[in-house]
């Protein structure tokens, strides 16, 4: 049984923890986590094994990472370039309630809790958080760093790019974009596109103001790798 260590204590982290012990895959070490408060505590009878960069020590534990809020989206994502570990280090966490048919892919690093579903031919990119009774219908796909909240709907061949966050029980219309770092407020129906980097809410959703300033940073560094690898090198 291969090892597993969680970056993060807080709510996610530990409704992880519960999916990794319904699974029953892997043997959780601990949580990592940056507050010295928590080191050498236990939350949920699970220890806080110290901070983050110990996964450095752990070389043979596999990892995920479970940080993030409406308020910094873009922690999961910081994190990530942080620890900058190799793509095989990450664990895919599925609990064992969650439906994901055979035709779907699902990234290193994510985490599908109980009751969501992945229809027909859904892909799912790297450390996308996935929480319960979502619902992802035919030929979605969600990038990566994006995370959708509890009871979140997509109709069929919805895309969420990179780092989009859904809030719980909104609706996304099938065919529709939520662009690049966007966040989109619970209880919302999305009937169109939203572009990269913007807050909608409502029903029909409506754009509220520019995202957070974090989201923006991962935004504009996003924007700067594409300029470059389009040109072929750096942008001066």
């Amino acid at each position: 049984m291969n090892e597993l260590v969680i970056v993060g204590a807080g709510g996610f982290a530990r409704e992880t923890a519960q999916a990794v012990a319904a699974a029953g895959e892997f043997k959780l070490l601990g949580h990592l986590d940056d507050n010295p408060a928590l080191h050498g505590t236990e939350v949920d009878g699970v220890p806080v094994l110290g901070g983050c960069e110990l996964v450095h020590e752990l070389p043979a534990a596999q990892v995920v990472i479970c940080v993030g809020n409406p308020g910094d989206y873009a922690a999961r994502a910081r994190l990530a370039d942080r620890l900058d570990l190799p793509r095989e280090r990450y664990a895919t966490v599925v609990h064992p309630a969650a439906a994901v048919s055979a035709t779907s892919r699902v990234g290193p690093g994510s985490v599908l809790l109980a009751h969501c579903v992945l229809t027909a031919a859904v892909r799912v990119g790297a450390h996308v958080a996935v929480m319960p009774h979502v619902v992802l219908t035919h030929d979605d796909v969600v990038e990566d760093f994006a995370t959708l909240t509890s009871g979140v709907r997509l109709g069929g061949s919805a895309r969420l790019e990179r780092g989009a966050y859904v809030g719980s029980g909104a609706l996304i219309r099938e065919g529709t974009t939520i662009g690049a770092w966007s966040l989109i407020g619970m209880g919302s129906a999305v009937l169109g596109d939203v572009p990269p980097g913007e807050v909608w809410v409502g029903s029909p959703a409506r754009r509220l103001r520019a995202a957070d300033a974090p989201a923006l940073d991962q935004l504009a560094s996003l924007t700067h790798d594409v300029a470059t690898h389009a040109l072929g090198g750096p942008v001066t």
